[in-house]
């Protein structure tokens, strides 16, 4: 089963072992963050957010991020990234032998200010200096445009103010990659498929998604936005995750789902959705939560597939 018209591969962004595990109580071992992605390599995973580097007093669970990049497995055909929000993460990135850095870009001031304690134009400022630190490393640096659909504190997100900001980011950094996240899963697919494609036509800039699934809407978001012209999405094993400053927001995209629904259309990920789907269920056992995703609950279909 496929559609005739456009069958092109779709590339995943694992993120698990950051933005799945950052907002979860229970530590998690540095041994069992490392098994974490050695079971995402396996699973098929080629670009993984593996760590970042922030204040382990507002973020516990992500202290160990230089200790956990001294472990990882390396291989030629696998890209770690790092996110990032200043500076010192940055020169943490280069130190710690990133592969790729990914700086968290608020478009609305009152979600910097909770997020980051800035403002939109100063860490706009701010992005211009990681992306210096970046090139002088020759490490490809990605924007994430977060709350870019709608915001706990200001609200509805105009796809304009979305877009200046965004606008703003691509001349003062040189982007390898421009993400736009809906980090209170707030965004439906319209909303979606129109800002992307309106970024479409401005950049030829490779784009991705980062959805989640706090009102369930991220897998028709997928569609929108894959639509509009993306073909590269993040997502975590056991749809496990959220933003600790985002109050409500709960679970990126499932890997696993993600993975079936799209190899069941006929785009090819790459990634194994048994590996992905029990790779879930055990890191949200030792968190303490059960799994997000559909293939844990009901299976995949066929049977056996």
């Amino acid at each position: 089963m496929a559609f005739a018209q456009d069958t092109r591969p779709v590339s995943i962004v694992d993120v698990s072992p950051r933005d799945g595990l950052q907002n979860e109580k229970t530590p998690v071992s540095t041994e069992d963050k490392v098994r974490l992605i050695e079971e995402l390599v396996r699973m098929g995973a080629k670009r993984i957010e593996a760590v970042s580097f922030v204040n382990p007093k507002a973020v516990p669970q992500m202290a160990d991020a230089d200790a956990v990049m001294a472990a990882v497995p390396r291989t030629g055909d696998v890209s770690y990234i790092g996110l990032v929000l200043n500076t010192r993460g940055a020169h943490r990135a280069v130190d710690a032998g990133m592969d790729e850095m990914n700086y968290v870009l608020p478009v609305t001031d009152a979600f910097a200010t909770a997020n980051q304690n800035t403002t939109v134009a100063a860490a706009l400022n701010t992005l211009e200096e990681v992306s210096a630190i970046a090139s002088s490393a020759s490490i490809p640096l990605s924007v994430t445009a977060a709350v870019a659909f709608g915001c706990p504190y200001q609200g509805d997100v105009p796809i304009e103010q979305t877009l200046d900001v965004v606008r703003n980011a691509m001349s003062l950094a040189n982007l390898a990659e421009m993400a736009l996240a809906d980090t209170i899963g707030c965004a439906v697919p319209w909303q979606v498929g129109e800002t992307f494609a309106k970024l479409r036509e401005e950049t030829d800039l490779q784009l991705r998604a980062h959805l989640h699934e706090t009102r369930h809407t991220a897998l028709a978001n997928t569609y929108a936005a894959m639509a509009a012209g993306v073909d590269v999405f993040d997502s975590s094993v056991g749809g496990l995750g959220g933003c600790p400053f985002a109050p409500g927001a709960a679970g990126n995209s499932s890997t696993e789902d993600l993975v079936w629904m799209l190899e069941r259309a006929g785009f090819p990920t790459g990634i194994d959705t048994q590996i992905a789907t029990e790779l879930g269920r055990w890191i949200c056992a030792l968190v303490g939560t059960n799994p997000r995703s559909g293939l844990a609950g009901a299976g995949p279909f066929p049977a056996g597939a």
